[in-house]
């Protein structure tokens, strides 16, 4: 018997089968086999089709049927890229490209917002400037495209999308709105007090189900089209990072998770109401929070990291796999002769109190730097990037001693795992897992398989621990003041 998560990435939608009696991953399979498209028509915009979300889901899940018996699967969970909006009308049709998670345009009309409401009873009620996310976007359509705001139905995020074509059923969760800033942490509601400022009634937001829990059934339709037994639950749904850390059994208070993918993140657990003032790193519902037992995740995003490597690859290092870069890089020394990268160009940077400052490379020579020197300075910007993030959450009192990751993206550099542990001092434990069989083995705890998120997450391996390099420390943290005096430079 199997469990199957999804994970809806910007770049892949990756499909696992985990078998439940023994938790290990059966099969695995991705779609596109090329990184899936942004549509950009103005600088700082990114929007992709859901339907395309919706057909490489289905091809990735083909692709496991080549491999297992999906009439055995019992359950479905679904990972996917937060912030993003989904618009559909009565039929459930989509009305609109999805604006996603890197998407700039609504950073005015979050910080309109934030003034308005007056500072103090924002970050009290949403823990958040309502900034560039759902909420805001959400705002951009209803006054920028006024004809398609008046056809919307239901709003959504990309993981409600892809439930609803399993289901047939408009969908989110508590913790869905709370990335979306849609939700009063203090009354444990939707956010009236955002919503009526922004004129957005509530009969739009979706039917609000568990984080963990059967949330719809898979139609007949569809069972028949992808070979699954009808009636099975998806019976778990969460944002990507909230995810990744389910993945990695980071659930209680001073547990952290990082990833480092397009976007790189780090999430720690708490279980305090706190906020950082200037919403430089942003507080969310954790996928196990309870009135009970209340559990928040305090989220990093530096959305220049895996898109920088990418973006050397294909434009500076055509020909060259990531092994070799990675080879590349680590033969030039610490602080990469002087030249310093600032990753910082895929959209407005919330760390950076969502400035919208672009990709820059400084201090070059030529010399004496070459194509190694470009590639380790890049990975250095974006761990140094991720550390100044990091010295943020500290002061709400998220300390990363040991940091949990999927040994993937740019974790599989070993000079990026070591700068990244040596420059903040936590031991990085790397596991066997990514999104997609995190999301399988907590729909196992949705539909009641498991009984416990311990059952679920028993079968994770450690596969490497890094640990900081102490002869090297000296040397990082003389690349990084010289990093932050170029981020200084850009700022002002």
């Amino acid at each position: 018997m199997y469990l199957l998560g999804y994970d809806i990435g910007s770049s892949f939608i990756k499909a696992s089968i985990i078998d439940i009696e023994t938790g290990k991953l059966v099969a695995a399979a991705s779609a596109p086999s090329a990184e899936m498209p942004m549509i950009a028509h103005k600088p700082g915009w990114a929007e992709q089709e859901p339907a395309m979300w919706w057909e490489n889901a289905k091809d990735a899940t083909r692709q496991l049927a080549q491999k297992a018996n999906l009439k055995d699967v019992k359950a479905i969970g679904i990972s996917y890229q937060m912030h993003g909006l989904v618009a559909v009308d009565k039929n459930y049709e989509v009305l609109r490209p999805s604006i996603i998670w890197c998407d700039s345009r609504a950073v005015e009309i979050g910080d309109t917002a934030f003034a308005q409401l007056g500072k103090e009873n924002a970050l009290t009620h949403l823990f958040n400037s309502p900034g560039n996310f759902t909420a805001s976007k959400l705002r951009w359509v209803q006054q920028n495209e006024p004809q398609i705001y008046e056809r919307i139905h239901k709003f959504m995020l990309p993981g409600d999308y892809l439930a609803l074509c399993l289901t047939g059923e408009a969908t989110t969760t508590a913790s869905g709105l709370s990335e979306g800033i849609l939700w009063d942490f203090q009354n444990e509601r939707p956010a009236d007090l955002l919503l009526d400022l922004y004129g957005i009634s509530p009969s739009l937001i979706p039917t609000i189900v568990p984080t963990f829990a059967p949330q719809g059934y898979v139609t007949s339709k569809i069972a028949d089209e992808l070979g699954f037994t009808v009636g099975i639950p998806v019976s778990y749904r969460a944002g990507d990072q909230p995810n990744n850390a389910f993945s990695l059994n980071v659930l209680e208070p001073g547990e952290v998770a990082a990833t480092a993918g397009t976007s790189g993140v780090v999430y720690g657990i708490t279980d305090l109401k706190e906020y950082d003032s200037a919403s430089r790193v942003n507080s969310f519902l954790h996928v196990n929070h309870t009135l009970q037992l209340p559990r928040y995740g305090t989220l990093l995003c530096i959305n220049g990291t895996g898109i920088l490597n990418s973006w050397l690859r294909k434009n500076t290092a055509s020909g060259l796999t990531y092994d070799q870069i990675n080879q590349l890089a680590a033969s030039v020394p610490v602080g990469s002769d002087g030249l310093v990268t600032l990753p910082f160009g895929n959209g407005a940077e919330r760390v950076l109190e969502n400035k919208l400052v672009g990709a820059s490379v400084q201090n070059l020579n030529f010399n004496n730097h070459t194509q190694a020197h470009l590639l380790r300075s890049a990975q250095e910007g974006i761990v140094f990037a991720l550390n100044y993030g990091v010295d943020v959450m500290k002061t709400l009192g998220v300390e990363p001693r040991i940091v949990r990751a999927g040994d993937a993206n740019m974790f599989l550099s070993p000079l990026f795992g070591e700068a990244f542990s040596t420059i903040t001092g936590a031991v990085v434990e790397l596991y066997n897992t990514d999104g997609a069989q995190g999301a399988a083995r907590a729909a196992g705890v949705g539909a009641g398989i498991y009984k416990s998120y311990r059952e679920a997450c028993q079968s994770l391996k450690t596969t490497r621990i890094i640990e900081p390099n102490v002869a090297l420390k000296d040397a990082y943290e003389q690349a990084y003041l010289q990093w932050l005096k170029a981020l200084e430079r850009m700022l002002h």
